[in-house]
This record gives structure tokens, C-alpha cells and sequence, in this order.
């Protein structure tokens, strides 16, 4: 099926920094709890992430990635997902979408 330019038009990604990092031991896969800081507009939102094979915590503070913020909540276990963090996933390593560069928070990505 292939997916047209309305289709994608419905998803809204956008940068985010990550400002909060909290292990997540009742996740079924080893996971982080995140608070993403989406700027002025959306503020901040929580998501839960398989990133702990390739990422640790202190070097995931202040670090800026591209998340999916329209989607509908999610419960995993005790804790409510806002938003989904995008990566490129290779087995169970997940490299993390971000910009090249530092930009804005809440800008979005087209």
C-alpha cells in the first residue's frame, strides 16, 4: 500500500531535547522513561525508549531527536507514552533520529 502526500501530511514530527531520563525496570524490554522539551507550543511530553543498548543516560540529557507527536496516548505498564521516539532500529540497537545540527524545539520536520 502506498502511503500519499496527505497520509504523510497527518504526521506531525518534530525536534525535541531531552531534559529527564529515568530508568524503566517495569518495561518488558529494557527501556528509559524521557521528558522531551517540544518548545512553546506542545511543551513537554514523556515517552518511554528501547535506547539503553547503544545510549546511557548522561549522554542523553540535552540531546535532540525527531518524535511522532500526534499519535494517541499510550499506556506501557505504570507509565503514559505522549509521543514516539524515532530511530533506526537494527535488532534490538535503536540509533536515534536527530538533526545535524541544534535547531529549535517544535520545529517540525517535513
Amino acid at each position: 500500500m502506498d502511503l500519499t502526500w496527505t497520509d504523510f501530511q497527518k504526521v506531525d514530527m518534530r525536534v525535541g531535547t531531552i531534559i529527564e531520563v529515568a530508568d524503566f525496570p517495569e518495561a518488558r524490554n529494557p527501556s528509559y522513561k524521557l521528558k522531551i522539551d517540544f518548545g512553546r507550543e506542545l511543551g513537554i511530553l514523556k515517552s518511554s525508549a528501547q535506547i539503553t543498548a547503544l545510549y546511557s543516560k548522561e549522554e542523553l540529557m540535552g540531546k535532540q531527536l525527531i518524535a511522532v507527536v500526534n499519535f494517541p496516548k499510550k499506556q506501557i505498564g505504570p507509565f503514559m507514552s505522549e509521543c514516539l521516539v524515532l530511530g533506526a532500529v537494527n535488532e534490538m540497537d535503536v540509533t536515534l533520529l536527530e538533526p545535524g545540527l541544534r535547531v529549535e524545539n517544535g520545529l517540525r520536520i517535513s
